[in-house]
């Protein structure tokens, strides 16, 4: 017995029509005449009352339909409800604190205008609580500086993250052509905590260098670091992402893409993880929301 033998029972016996059956179920009526058929062979009984028009139903076949009908419409709207919950699923994200209140914000506000009723879960961690968050299965992607390759995860890159010195205005480290590590060393450093990307870069970079350096903050939001910076405390190293328009007045900024790498930032996924729909959405949103940003965005510029 099959799901659509059932369906086409229960169709003919709800119009006491083969053919208006068939036209409801986009079916031609030899085929829907051949399902009931079936049926009547396989539980040894007939079903309909063929010889008066509209076609009857027999005892037996009033017993079936009483008993299948619930069934084969809650299988039916079993696949709409299914359908309908796919296109509402939550998105759970995970990204780093540098990305998530400027890059990502912006993704979020075109999703949100798209999805208005889409629940939207963003995590923050450093890139290895990231990438652990998607490998457990927490999240269902993350949005992390550098490439991600290898067995476990899948990545996309999407944008630029480019590193940048953050200093005071009229700072003397504004007066050289592009700062050295050993400039940037001799001065108090407010960073990101320990295990955020790009500290964890600049100070090997310090070590393998044999460079005495001091933290003499760590926050976990570049956007205090930067107000941190402008009161004279000391100077950052961190992502021209989260440099914003009011801050070219306010600060020092300078590109070192010279001196440390420029790498690609995007969405890394478990591989071989199907995405919902509404996380499918999210990335395409993201496609389309930061490639035309920074396409016209070059690695090396200087800008105070």
């Amino acid at each position: 017995m099959e799901l659509r033998e059932l369906r086409s029972f229960c169709t003919a016996a709800r119009f006491k029509s083969m053919s208006k059956a068939a036209e409801h179920l986009r079916l031609g009526q030899p085929t829907v005449s051949m399902h009931i058929k079936r049926l009547e062979e396989e539980l040894g009984i007939a079903l309909f009352d063929r010889i008066r028009r509209p076609i009857q139903l027999t005892s037996s076949g009033k017993t079936l339909a009483e008993l299948a009908t619930p069934l084969v419409d809650g299988i039916d709207g079993l696949a709409a409800t299914a359908s309908e919950a796919e296109q509402h699923s939550p998105v759970t994200v995970a990204s780093t604190p540098d990305i998530i209140p400027h890059t990502l914000l912006g993704v979020v506000r075109a999703f949100v205008a798209e999805h208005p009723h889409v629940q939207l879960r963003v995590r923050a961690g450093t890139r290895p609580e990231v990438l652990r968050l998607v490998e457990d299965g927490e999240v269902d992607m993350g949005i992390v500086p550098g490439a991600e390759s290898g067995v476990v995860f899948e990545f996309e890159g999407l944008f630029v993250y480019e590193r940048v010195l953050i200093t005071p205005p009229n700072h003397p480290l504004l007066q050289e052509p592009v700062p050295s590590l050993e400039q940037i060393a001799r001065w108090p450093l407010i960073l990101m905590r320990r295990g955020s990307h790009t500290r964890t870069l600049l100070e090997a970079e310090f070590r393998r260098r044999s460079l005495d350096y001091e933290v003499v903050i760590e926050l976990d939001s570049m956007d205090m670091i930067k107000r941190y910076v402008a009161l004279g405390i000391g100077v950052s190293v961190g992502p021209r992402l989260a440099i914003e328009p009011e801050d070219q007045g306010a600060l020092g900024i300078v590109s070192l893409a010279t001196i440390l790498p420029v790498e690609q930032a995007g969405v890394v996924t478990l591989r071989g993880k199907t995405l919902s729909t509404t996380s499918q959405d999210f990335v395409s949103v993201f496609r389309d929301t930061v490639i035309p940003s920074d396409a016209g965005r070059t690695a090396g510029t200087r800008g105070r």
